[in-house]
């Protein structure tokens, strides 16, 4: 079988995570193309590739026409701003490409609609960036959920406590502004509201909300909280912050139920108690944080054998549809 050949649109800092991943799955992917309005950002990405993989040759595109009518490229991965997302992926599903969409997919739910719906219509695969899943904790977690070990699910908090000062705004003009960026709770939370409610249950009864904008000289929130009754009746807590002084202080997510609590702090396991023992419990983790490369794995998996990613469109859609949810409070 053919490697499936890659182009990144917006090659931000965001941007090398994927050129790694894309690496790291050299046997069944290669990076022909990128594309960035500003061509040395391009430029440094076609290098990062390169410099690992030897006899590549990633062509560097500045404009978005020409890129987009690329017939050489299977799958375009949007790393752009949030706020293109959604035509992007429109454009290039169009175009029929695979898309693999970083968080948020789209800042409205007709947008994700469509995404999902011309992705079924074109036959192509809709991926969403939501890596966190497949952190070897998080997927330990997921499956004592599974396994129902938690037995009733009580509550769940989501805790984003960063840190974002003015200085980062200042660096790119589309930050903090309500069109292209959203705010706090999708641009920052959106990861550990994804995990929250992939072990809740996914399906909300309602939401209430607070946001407000204390410090930052932005549009958006720079703090939020959330609470969400699910239809299961389990409560889930968000705590959001980019105001946390002077650097970021922790991303936690936590579960509690009649018989289990799990706490993961920045990506690993800090506690695991149960009613029940299984093989698992003391087995010990590989925490090293493989970052986007399992995400690709699947994808490409995905494609290749003409099925349904872990994060499609519908999935990525789940935490945008609380989280705008959220501000509609």
């Amino acid at each position: 079988m053919s490697k499936l050949k890659f182009g990144i649109i917006g090659c931000g800092r965001i941007s090398a995570k994927h050129v790694d991943a894309i690496i790291n799955n050299k046997d069944e992917a290669e990076l022909v193309a990128v594309y960035d309005i500003v061509k040395e950002l391009a430029i440094d990405r076609k290098n990062q590739y390169e410099s690992k993989i030897k006899n590549s040759n990633v062509k560097v595109y500045a404009n978005y026409d020409e890129f987009l009518n690329d017939k050489n490229i299977d799958v375009v991965t949007i790393a752009s701003i949030s706020g293109y997302h959604a035509k992007q992926a429109i454009d290039f599903l169009n175009h029929d490409k695979h898309v693999l969409i970083e968080k948020p997919m789209a800042l409205s739910i007709e947008d994700a609609d469509r995404i999902i719906r011309l992705g079924k219509e074109k036959n192509k695969k809709v991926c969403v960036s939501h890596q966190n899943r497949f952190i070897p904790a998080v997927q330990r977690l997921r499956q004592a959920v599974e396994e129902g070990r938690f037995g009733k699910l009580i509550h769940g908090s989501a805790r984003t406590l960063w840190a974002r000062d003015d200085d980062y705004y200042r660096q790119a003009s589309w930050r903090g502004t309500k069109e292209l960026d959203g705010g706090t709770l999708i641009n920052q939370c959106i990861h550990n509201i994804d995990l929250l409610q992939w072990m809740m249950g996914g399906e909300v009864e309602r939401i209430s909300s607070e946001t407000d904008t204390f410090i930052r000289d932005i549009e958006t929130e720079d703090f939020g909280a959330m609470l969400i009754r699910f239809k299961n009746k389990a409560i889930g807590v968000v705590e959001g912050s980019v105001c946390v002084y002077p650097k970021n202080l922790e991303e936690t997510l936590s579960i509690f139920g009649e018989k289990g609590t799990v706490v993961i702090k920045n990506g690993r396991i800090e506690t695991w108690n149960f009613a029940d023992e299984r093989d698992y419990d003391s087995a010990e983790l590989d925490e090293t944080n493989l970052g986007h490369t399992p995400l690709y794995k699947d994808f490409i998996d995905a494609i290749n054998n003409n099925r349904e990613p872990l994060i499609n469109g519908e999935e990525g859609k789940k935490a945008v549809e609380i989280i705008l949810r959220a501000y509609e409070r």
